[in-house]
C-alpha cells in the first residue's frame, strides 16, 4: 500500500528525523525518543525520498512509531519556538508548518493501519495476530 507524501511533508519528516537523532545528549543523559523510535526513525531516513511503500502491517505499526516521534519532537520544537518569540514569528511560523506536515503524514499512517487491520480480519475471518502483522503482505 502506498501512503503519498508531498515535498513538504517529506522536507518536514526529514528535519524531524534529525531532530531526534540530535536529540540523545549522553553528557546530560536527555533523551527525547526512546532508543527503538530513535532507531525507527533513523531507518526511516533513507525512505523520505518519495511515497512511503507499505507491506505488512507490523512495518505499518514501526512507521507509525517513528512518525509519531517526529511530530512529537517537532510539536515541541513548534511550542518553545512560539513561546520564545512570538506565534508570528518566522521561525515560530515554519515550525508549526513542519509539525503540521508531519502530523498529517502520521494521520494517514494511523488511517492506513485501520484500513489494513479491517482488510486482515475480513480476509481471515478473525483477529489479527502478531503472525499476520507480519506475514499478510498489501502488495503495491
Amino acid at each position: 500500500m502506498i501512503v503519498n507524501c508531498n515535498f513538504e511533508e517529506l522536507t518536514a519528516l526529514r528535519a524531524g528525523v534529525r531532530q531526534v537523532l540530535d536529540s540523545y545528549v549522553p553528557e546530560r543523559g536527555v533523551v527525547a525518543a526512546p532508543p527503538e523510535e530513535r532507531e525507527r526513525a533513523a531507518a526511516l531516513l533513507p525512505r523520505l525520498d518519495g511515497d512511503l511503500s507499505v507491506e505488512t502491517l507490523a512495518e505499518q505499526q514501526a512507521l507509525c512509531g517513528a512518525v509519531t516521534a517526529i511530530v512529537e519532537i517537532l510539536r515541541v520544537e513548534m511550542e518553545a519556538t512560539v513561546t520564545t518569540t512570538h506565534p508570528a514569528d518566522e521561525g515560530a511560523v515554519a515550525a508549526y508548518f513542519d509539525f503540521a506536515h508531519a502530523f498529517s503524514v502520521l494521520s494517514r499512517l494511523q488511517e492506513l493501519g485501520r484500513e489494513m487491520r479491517a482488510m486482515i480480519e475480513l480476509v481471515t475471518g478473525g483477529p489479527v495476530s502478531d503472525h499476520l502483522e507480519r506475514e499478510f503482505v498489501f502488495p503495491d
